[in-house]
C-alpha cells in the first residue's frame, strides 16, 4: 500500500508549510524514510530522508537549515516541515520508504512511494 501525502498548498515566499505522510493499513518498513521532489527532467532528487530510530538524517544543502523531516512512528507517520520557502522550492514533493540499509539514505532506490503533493511558491 502506497503512502499518502498531505499539505501541499500554495504559500508566499518566506513562509512556512509542513507536509505529512502516512502509512495507511501497513506499518512503515524498517529501515528509512524520507522526501523526494521533481526536478526539471522527471528526476526525483532527495530532500530530505531519516532512519527508522531517527538517529540519522540527510539533507539535500539545498534545503539544510530551512527543513526538517521527523517521524511519529507510533502514528505511523513522518513529516517536513519547510521555513523560509523559496520560489525554487516550488514543485511536486513525494513521500517514500525502503527497508534497505545497503545504500545511502538519498539514493533514491526506495520501495514504495506516495502519489505526491503539489507545493506552490508565490513571489
Amino acid at each position: 500500500v502506497q503512502p499518502v501525502e498531505s499539505g501541499g498548498v500554495l504559500v508566499q515566499a518566506g513562509g512556512s508549510l509542513r507536509l505529512s505522510c502516512a502509512a495507511f493499513g501497513r506499518t512503515f518498513r524498517d529501515y528509512a524514510i524520507g522526501w523526494f521532489r521533481l526536478v526539471p527532467g522527471y528526476a526525483r532528487e532527495s530532500v530530505a530522508t531519516i532512519t527508522w530510530s531517527g538517529r540519522y538524517t540527510d539533507y539535500a544543502d539545498s534545503v539544510e537549515g530551512r527543513f526538517t523531516i521527523s517521524r511519529d512512528n507510533a502514528k505511523n507517520t513522518m513529516y517536513l516541515q519547510m521555513n523560509s520557502l523559496k520560489h525554487e522550492d516550488k514543485t511536486v514533493y513525494y513521500c517514500a520508504d525502503r527497508s534497505s540499509n545497503s545504500v545511502p539514505l538519498k539514493d533514491p532506490r526506495y520501495d514504495y512511494w506516495g502519489q505526491g503533493t503539489q507545493v506552490t511558491v508565490s513571489s
